[in-house]
């Protein structure tokens, strides 16, 4: 993982303008609002915010249809507890399935169930349609499906 970067370690070039803070004043207007739109659609389909963002980080794991708990957990931002009693009220939900890693024991699988795949994919059609809606007030980096819209 590439260090974070800290605007205490880079150096400034200039002071801050007044459109600078508006820009950013912008950018998280925009961002709450898809996030307020996110949280209402997930609560929607029964789930919280945070068990859309599990379900997602599951399915858009790179190169699989599985993730480990510690994968989610940082994917989340979440400590590594915090996410195993998530992925239990999923899977007790039938959202998801967990098993153990098949080189490691110790290590837990996460997938998607045909229902939480089902449940992600509503979602996930509805996130694509709100991301396109701002697109063009709120890029997102590295996600050309969505930027390369007109």
């Amino acid at each position: 993982m590439p260090p974070r970067t800290s605007s205490r370690t880079s150096p400034r070039t200039s002071p801050l303008s007044k459109a600078d803070f508006e820009s950013l004043s912008e950018f998280r207007y925009q961002l709450r609002r898809f996030l307020r739109f996110s949280e209402e659609a997930a609560q929607g389909e029964g789930l919280t915010p945070q068990q859309y963002q599990l379900l997602l980080h599951v399915k858009g794991y790179p190169g699989r249809d599985w993730a480990t708990v510690g994968e989610l957990a940082e994917r989340l931002q979440m400590l590594q507890h915090g996410v195993v009693a998530l992925v239990g009220r999923c899977v007790a939900a039938e959202l998801l399935t967990r098993e153990p890693g098949e080189s490691d024991r110790r290590q837990v699988i996460i997938r998607l169930t045909p229902a939480g795949d089902t449940c992600l994919r509503r979602l996930a059609e509805r996130h694509r349609a709100e991301l396109q809606a701002l697109s063009g007030v709120f890029q997102v980096a590295h996600i050309s499906a969505f930027n390369d819209r007109t």
